[in-house]
């Protein structure tokens, strides 16, 4: 049996990698597990939770898949990434995905490309309109500082472990992605210890790389990623 985790990101929820899991689960008869971590949901209730919190939830997760699978899978997105990237260095993971991975947070280019949408949508006043503006108004209001400080503390910590992963690793990043810059795909793979690693990039997705219009070719890699000996 094989087992597939897929974790996600900083004040997100399972929606974020939904789209990844259900084609997975479409198309194999895998174990697949999308935890939510502490704090995170449809409603977010992140007020002191601390990093080691997530990282202990989605471990449990991982044990339960060990115990019950030959062979296991873990996908990462964004914060989700670097926890996904931490576990592999501890337990006998199989292979590696991890899907714009937050080594590095905040794309000020592309930032200011999405805030010019969203501003051209408020003066059309269609901003209510806009998903991007949505989703992010709904994580400032809903995230304390202190869970931002929490999410920078756990990337700090697990920066230096990346040497130690040794697994297969794909590392998948969207080229218009305002939160999470394209160099922290490229540090990843510099960092990342295996000799077995590669990076794929879409070149029309944002940070939410399962969903839009590069969302097949998402599909195709990871599918040939996984089902590859």
């Amino acid at each position: 049996m094989i087992g597939c985790l897929l974790i996600h990101g900083f004040t997100g929820a399972p929606y974020e990698i939904e789209p990844l899991a259900e084609h997975i689960r479409n198309t194999t008869n895998w174990v697949i597990k999308t935890p939510t971590l502490p704090g995170h949901g449809k409603t977010l209730n992140l007020k002191g939770v601390s990093f080691s919190e997530w990282i202990t939830a989605a471990e449990d997760e991982l044990v339960e898949l060990l115990e019950s699978c030959e062979r296991v899978y873990v996908v990462g997105f964004s914060m989700g990434g670097i926890i996904a990237g931490y576990l592999a260095t501890k337990y006998p993971v199989y292979k590696l995905v991890l899907l714009s991975a937050a080594a590095y947070y905040i794309n000020p280019k592309q930032l200011v490309t999405d805030v010019k949408e969203m501003l051209r949508d408020g003066f059309a006043k269609t901003l209510t309109e806009n998903e991007l503006f949505l989703r992010y108004k709904k994580k400032v209001l809903e995230t304390p500082l202190r869970a931002t400080i929490e999410f920078r503390k756990l990337v700090r910590f697990i920066r230096p472990q990346l040497k130690k992963i040794n697994i297969p690793t794909l590392i998948v990043q969207g080229e218009c992605d305002g939160i999470v810059p394209l160099k922290s795909a490229y540090y990843l793979y510099k960092e990342i210890g295996s000799v077995e690693k590669r990076i794929c990039i879409l070149p029309s997705a944002k940070h939410h790389v399962c969903y839009g219009e590069d969302q097949k070719k998402l599909f195709e890699e990871v599918d040939s990623f996984l089902h590859e000996t």
